[in-house]
């Protein structure tokens, strides 16, 4: 008592990380906390402020999809329609169908392109906008690796969890919240943001003594790999070792491993891996063994600030394998070591209705969540069936 914190147990709080135009960038969005009460604030209060209309949109798509092309098209003529410069990759311009679409080449010219891993184009976007699943989301957040600018996605994949958006009326849904001209100074997105929390996990690898950092926003999943063995790593919280995870690995993800994941990712593989579903506004970070060869090792939940540490106990047998958000999949050796936190870049998504009840609908709609068939009530002369047996066991 008496002592000052050195580090705080809740999630830190960014100012102005939504993208281009926010803190230290000039005009542009941030983010209004709208009072809610004195120590909660309720996610459905967060609402998303541009200074002026947005004017740089990044269009990603799912690649090989030819299901997208006509809707990709739409979008792009429409965004460029209202003023808007319109970033793509350059790999998606290279499909042979849209090289060979004369129809397309005026709006094919005006784009502005980029590579993954070459360009970096993180203070030129305002809005991001995913035509695809929830694969596309993960591979959108993978190119910012700090400020991440607001996100609406259209739900066109296999799965939308994360994507709610239908695109049969993407012109009413972005002129309600992008394109609409503003009235006085600054535009407010209606129905707020849910800003889904993210991981940021830096890779030490003792040869070379190299450090990798990631943005991470379902999971970081170490694993035993194409090993026969268990996997034996040891978990560190803020430099204290809780446990040896022995089984085939950890969510903190891949079918045999750890998994430590995000509220976000709580409903994808760790989900998958028998752990809690936590809404993406909780601040917290889960731990989820994969197959533990112990029958007490249950996910736990611990703050948002906390760090873990992970790295391969000295009793293992093998190496074992880490992946980001199922990318970037690499092996760790004894003295490598894996440090996860929370990023003080969340990734805000543009909600439908608003975060919780968008969160709901993807449970019922995506998951299924407690779909069962009802229980039949009695019929009305059953019920007095059983009203005038009970009266008389009673007067018996």
């Amino acid at each position: 008592l008496g002592r000052p914190l050195s580090r705080s147990l809740c999630g830190p709080h960014p100012e102005g990380a939504s993208g281009r135009g926010t803190a230290g960038h000039g005009e542009g969005r941030h983010t209004v906390q709208v009072p809610a009460g004195q120590h909660i604030q309720d996610p459905a209060s967060q609402r998303l402020t541009w200074n002026k209309s947005p004017k740089s949109v990044l269009v990603i798509k799912k690649i090989r999809d030819a299901s997208l092309l006509q809707p990709f098209k739409e979008l792009c003529a429409y965004l460029m329609e209202n003023n808007m410069v319109v970033y793509v990759e350059k790999k998606v311009l290279e499909d042979p169908a849209l090289l060979s679409d004369d129809h397309f080449g005026p709006v094919k010219r005006k784009f502005c392109t980029f590579r993954e891993d070459y360009d970096d184009i993180s203070n030129q976007i305002d809005l991001i906008i995913c035509l695809g699943g929830d694969g596309t989301l993960l591979y959108a957040s993978s190119l910012f690796q700090g400020s991440v600018p607001p996100v609406m996605a259209f739900h066109l994949g296999s799965l939308g969890f994360l994507t709610p958006f239908n695109f049969e009326n993407f012109q009413s849904r972005l002129k309600v919240r992008v394109v609409k001209e503003p009235r006085g100074k600054k535009v407010a997105v209606p129905n707020g943001i849910s800003e889904n929390g993210v991981l940021a996990a830096g890779l030490d690898v003792e040869v070379g003594k190299q450090a990798v950092q990631y943005q991470v926003l379902n999971e970081v999943v170490i694993d035993r790999g194409p090993s026969s063995y268990l996997s034996n790593v040891d978990v560190y919280l803020d430099g204290h070792l809780i446990t040896t995870v022995q089984g085939d690995g950890v969510i903190v993800s891949t079918p045999t491993g750890v998994i430590v994941s995000t509220p976000t990712g709580s409903t994808a593989y760790a989900a998958a891996a028998g752990a809690s579903m936590i809404h993406p506004n909780v601040p917290a970070i889960m731990v989820t063994p994969i197959c533990p060869h112990s029958l007490s090792f249950r996910p736990i939940v611990v703050p948002a600030g906390v760090e873990l540490k992970i790295m391969l106990s000295p009793e293992a047998r093998n190496t074992a394998w880490v992946s980001f958000d199922g990318r970037k999949r690499q092996e760790i050796r004894h003295g490598d070591s894996i440090s996860i936190t929370t990023s003080c870049y969340p990734l805000p998504s543009i909600c439908v209705r608003d975060p919780v009840s968008d969160w709901f609908e993807s449970l019922a709609q995506c998951l299924h969540w407690n779909v069962r068939k009802k229980q039949a009530h009695f019929p009305e002369d059953e019920e007095d069936a059983d009203a005038e047996g009970g009266e008389e066991q009673a007067g018996s």
